[in-house]
């Protein structure tokens, strides 16, 4: 495994062909690779910060953070994906304790909610999320809301 390098902006500071990579690679895991018709350009991405984590100049892993009051009340971390030619390498736990860090300190919350792809569940379990709803079904999907409470040293 290769050490990962981080650029954590937010939309108006992404270069075109940051953002021309982001989009493209989101195309090929959540439209192609899981056969699922929507529109991903869901005008979020104009007001989150976008962390991608870099092995020289191919985007491996991937996320967009969002301030409290977007998709949630609460802070949370979307369009979470490592680039399939990289799987299997432990980039998704360092891609996502990297996230939680990051989002705990840009909107300095206390949690975070996310919904996750149910056959995820027990990856974002391992990272400190708890599972708060029930399941249900996005984009034919099936999914959870989970929440991440920081733990606070006594």
């Amino acid at each position: 495994m290769h050490t990962l390098y981080w650029t954590y902006k937010h939309f108006n500071s992404l270069t075109t062909q940051e953002l021309y990579t982001i989009l493209s690679l989101r195309s090929e895991v959540f439209v192609v690779e899981q056969n699922c018709v929507y529109l991903d350009t869901d005008n979020k991405d104009l007001d989150a910060w976008h962390l991608c984590g870099w092995q020289d100049d191919v985007l491996v892993a991937y996320v967009r953070i969002l301030a409290p009051g977007v998709s949630y009340e609460e802070a949370s971390i979307g369009r979470v994906l490592t680039n399939p030619t990289f799987r299997k390498n432990g980039y998704g736990v360092e891609l996502m304790k990297v996230a939680i860090d990051k989002t705990l300190q840009q909107f300095e919350v206390e949690q975070i909610k996310i919904g996750a792809q149910l056959y995820l569940l027990n990856f974002y379990s391992s990272l400190g999320f708890t599972q708060t709803s029930e399941v249900y079904m996005e984009d034919g999907i099936p999914h959870i809301e989970m929440l991440y409470k920081k733990v606070t040293a006594v």
